[in-house]
């Protein structure tokens, strides 16, 4: 079992590495279930993630209410409601990110479907990334703010994780049907086995829509000069003007991200670690360090 300590570290070396890859800016989280007790789940107080920087500043909160466990925790997140109802659906989630990243909030706005187009973000899923919008789910008294801050929205967002098919399934005795769900005007979420992969997804989600973007501008620019270039999907659909992975690439290609995820890591941490403004202050005795 991997210790409370390493996971702190581990936590506060995530943030660092969303930020350095621009996933987080000053706002969006991640966070853990905890290693021993998988009732309760850590994530930083309400700070940049830059910022974060001892064992002190994670919180520890009830995956059951998103309540933190002791009365003198520091103020925490808003919207932490979002990881406590995904844990509570999900108990093989581990991790969880929301984020704002602007490469991917595009698809979150203008109605055209985020999918996998490289081998690298293949869990982003042949069938376009479903989108939870928020004002299905507000009643006639709450403030239209986008936020997730009640356990009712946290609720509704995490069964976005479960396709249509099996939305009346029992909580708890189903996986998540998708690695990735897109927040409406918003951001978006995705999750992880540990915070290793769930941090991979991250980085990689907001690169499989930098790139499909780019894509889709060079396509269209180039279709534009030949009039007999078919600007379809190659399922014959005219959602869009260039192939995405086939649903066999995007099954296969997830499969393999979990061989070649440490090296990625290994590599982000290298990069946050040489960078003065990211300071992990959090010690793991020198024996489990060798492990």
């Amino acid at each position: 079992m991997v210790s409370l300590k390493r996971i702190q570290r581990d936590l506060v070396t995530a943030n660092h590495i969303l930020h350095f890859h621009s996933v987080l800016d000053a706002y969006g989280h991640i966070s853990v279930r905890h290693p021993e007790n998988a009732a309760v789940y850590l994530m930083s107080g309400d700070m940049a993630p830059a910022t974060v920087s001892t064992a002190d500043q994670l919180i520890q909160y009830r995956v059951n209410d998103s309540v933190a466990i002791t009365l003198d925790a520091p103020r925490g997140y808003i919207e932490r409601y979002i990881h406590g109802e995904v844990y509570k659906r999900f108990p093989d989630v581990h991790s969880v990110i929301h984020s704002h990243s602007e490469d991917v909030l595009p698809y979150a706005i203008a109605g055209v479907p985020l999918r996998a187009v490289y081998h690298t973000a293949g869990f982003v899923g042949y069938d376009p990334v479903p989108v939870y919008d928020i004002e299905n789910s507000y009643n006639d008294t709450q403030p239209h703010d986008m936020l997730i801050s009640t356990l009712a929205l946290g609720a509704d967002l995490a069964q976005t994780f479960v396709s249509p098919e099996n939305a009346h399934a029992t909580p708890q005795t189903v996986s998540p049907d998708t690695h990735l769900v897109l927040m409406r005007k918003h951001g978006f979420v995705t999750f992880g086995t540990d915070i290793r992969e769930a941090v991979y997804k991250a980085v990689f989600a907001q690169s499989n829509a930098k790139v499909q973007t780019m894509a889709v501008l060079l396509k269209n620019a180039y279709s534009g000069l030949q009039d007999d270039n078919p600007r379809t999907w190659a399922n014959g659909s005219d959602e869009s003007s260039f192939e995405p992975l086939t649903r066999r690439q995007a099954k296969d290609t997830t499969a393999g991200m979990h061989a070649a995820g440490d090296r990625a890591w290994l590599l982000w941490t290298a990069e946050v670690e040489s960078q003065p403004l990211y300071v992990n202050n959090v010690t793991v005795d020198t024996v489990e360090e060798a492990s």
